[in-house]
């Protein structure tokens, strides 16, 4: 790959390295079964694009836009998302695995998380408004002064968040779920 901008492109196992993303923008592509585990992201940008069955775990993602992009049994296992680009971005993730991963103090709102993997997600201070958290287990996630009003927990599970260390206006839960709410009061719910 030789230039900086890729269009309306299909990639199939692909093996990444380095210099093949770096200082590069993608926009409207497909990815399928690729891997970027030997990749640093920096200044990357992902426009519209989908990622399917791919490799990121322990991927060092610094200084990367995702605007409109979608990852779909997707590994990302320990990556640390707290560098990437915080202007105009959006994506979501559906079927993916997220253990460890880091969201610190980023502005998350209105993301979906899908049938997610996310044992040990670090979420301190980031902002969860309107996030859909459908199905996931959030086991020993962290949630320390984020923001998470109207965010929908409903159908996830294995969660402990103190109501009193978070703003939940409006968040949704389930009745099986009040026991993640409730756990430091040492109460048990039936």
């Amino acid at each position: 790959m030789s230039k900086d901008y890729f269009a309306d492109q299909v990639y199939h196992d692909v093996f990444f390295l380095e210099a093949d993303i770096k200082f590069k923008e993608f926009e409207n592509c497909i990815f399928h079964f690729c891997d970027f585990t030997d990749c640093t992201f920096q200044t990357v940008t992902f426009i519209d694009c989908n990622f399917f069955d791919c490799n990121f775990k322990d991927t060092k993602i610094n200084y990367v836009s995702l605007r409109g992009v979608w990852f779909t049994k997707c590994n990302f296992t320990s990556v640390n998302f707290a560098m990437t680009d915080q202007v105009i971005y959006e994506f979501h993730f559906k079927d993916c695995l997220l253990d460890y991963t880091k969201f610190y103090a980023l502005k998350l709102k209105k993301m979906q998380f899908i049938n997610c993997s996310m044992i040990a997600v670090d979420f301190m201070e980031s902002d969860l408004t309107e996030v859909l958290f459908d199905n996931c287990n959030l086991r020993r996630a962290v949630f320390m002064d984020t923001i998470a009003n109207k965010a929908d927990f409903s159908t996830s599970y294995d969660y402990t968040i103190d109501p009193e260390k978070n703003k939940l206006k409006k968040a949704v839960f389930s009745t099986d779920g009040l026991k993640g709410l409730l756990e430091k009061y040492n109460i048990v719910v039936k």
